[in-house]
């Protein structure tokens, strides 16, 4: 710990990048060795696109946690017992869901059809017809 009194810190060319204050002295820490090591190469890992998708995938699903704690009260069960607590989470992720989805606008794109699977590819090159789905029968 470096310790600058009000009259070292005052003249110094430096003071605005290294305090705001007006009044006061400077008092300046410096972590163990080791610590700070740690900290230059974390910091460096995180500028890596690895980390940063590793980054983004955890703060979507924070984002749905703190949505779920903090909009829809889920931090208290209103029920005893486990089957009941169960039931009223996936009733509360259902409702979510039907929220989300009405909030999407009309002119929002559907998500595009999902290719063929190789076995499906397959069947196209050889011309031999795919059968019907069970979704399909009757229409």
């Amino acid at each position: 710990m470096a310790r600058f009194t009000k009259s070292q810190c005052q003249p110094c060319p430096d003071r605005p990048r290294c305090t705001s204050s007006r009044e006061s002295a400077r008092n300046v820490g410096f972590p163990p060795r080791e610590l700070r090591d740690l900290q230059v190469r974390v910091r460096t890992e995180q500028q890596t696109s690895e980390w940063k998708a590793r980054c983004a995938v955890r703060s979507g699903v924070e984002g749905t946690i703190n949505e779920f704690a903090h909009g829809h009260g889920m931090r208290h069960c209103r029920y005893r017992g486990q089957p009941k607590a169960h039931l009223q989470h996936v009733l509360t992720a259902i409702a979510v869901n039907v929220e989300r989805l009405s909030a999407r606008s009309v002119t929002e794109e559907t998500s595009s059809p999902r290719p063929p699977t190789a076995f499906q590819t397959f069947l196209d090159q050889q011309a031999i017809p795919r059968s019907k789905s069970w979704r399909t029968l009757g229409t």
